[in-house]
């Protein structure tokens, strides 16, 4: 005997096949919004479009001159440890967290590899300015360990990952980072080498350094290493008197 549905019943039957079929092949969204390193940067991947990168960072990973950093051409792996800092919280933000989370562990690796392998914006022209002392020379005398000697005399990095490259970046952007290491609300540096180093600075001698280094035309890093090494922790080995005091919230759980 055929049985068939009240009339009634149709349109409800109707609207749960067509969410069993939408349910038949999940996450089919999330992988062509996560195909690649490019595609996660324009669209936002799996977190939507609220989430793209080039809204803050520029369609050619410039930034915009203020907050938001230049991506392009910095080290790939420095790239993917901060996106996975960021979504451990141990890089706080609240915008960087939520994007960071949206993505996995392989999705942050492709769309690192994405704006390490981005030309670098034309450089502005040099301003001729010579390098701040302390930038180049620190101050022993004070714990001041001398930023060229994890950075670069030129801000140039050292291509190990946890030493980017620091030239052209904006000002505004430096002065913010070099505030939340001093704060703690930045901890994400290999035994506490950069709390340290930035700790006895004072605002004036912060805004000198920002200021020439959003001065120095960007240049290529040099050849990549892992994020797991870096310049920083080599600098951390070596007995200086910036050595930070142990702190009970350090990142690589020292």
């Amino acid at each position: 005997m055929r049985v068939t549905a009240p009339a009634q019943l149709l349109p409800a039957l109707c609207v749960t096949a067509l969410l069993a079929a939408c349910d038949s092949s999940p996450g089919r969204t999330d992988r062509a919004f996560t195909a690649n390193g490019h595609v996660i940067a324009m669209s936002g991947g799996a977190g939507g479009a609220a989430n793209a990168c080039f809204t803050c960072h520029g369609l050619d990973g410039g930034g915009d001159g203020g907050a938001a950093p230049r991506l392009a051409g910095l080290d790939a792996g420095y790239l993917q440890k901060q996106l996975d800092d960021y979504a451990l919280g141990i890089r706080p933000d609240d915008a960087m967290t939520r994007i960071a989370r949206a993505l996995d562990h392989q999705d942050r690796q492709k769309v690192s590899a994405y704006y390490a392998a981005l030309p670098l914006p034309l450089p502005a022209p040099s301003s001729g300015q010579q390098a701040p002392g302390l930038y180049l020379n620190g101050d022993g005398s004070r714990g001041v360990v001398a930023c060229a000697s994890c950075h670069g005399a030129e801000g140039q990095g050292s291509g190990l990952g946890g030493a980017p490259a620091i030239a052209g970046q904006p000002a505004a952007y430096t002065l913010e980072q070099i505030d939340r290491w001093k704060s703690g609300k930045r901890r994400n540096d290999p035994r506490g080498v950069m709390a340290a180093a930035v700790k006895p600075l004072s605002d004036q001698e912060a805004r000198a350094i920002a200021l020439w280094l959003s001065r120095q035309p960007a240049s290529p890093a040099p050849a990549s290493a892992s994020a797991s090494v870096s310049a920083s922790a080599a600098a951390a080995a070596r007995p200086a008197a910036s050595r930070e005091t142990r702190r009970p919230d350090r990142s690589d759980g020292a």
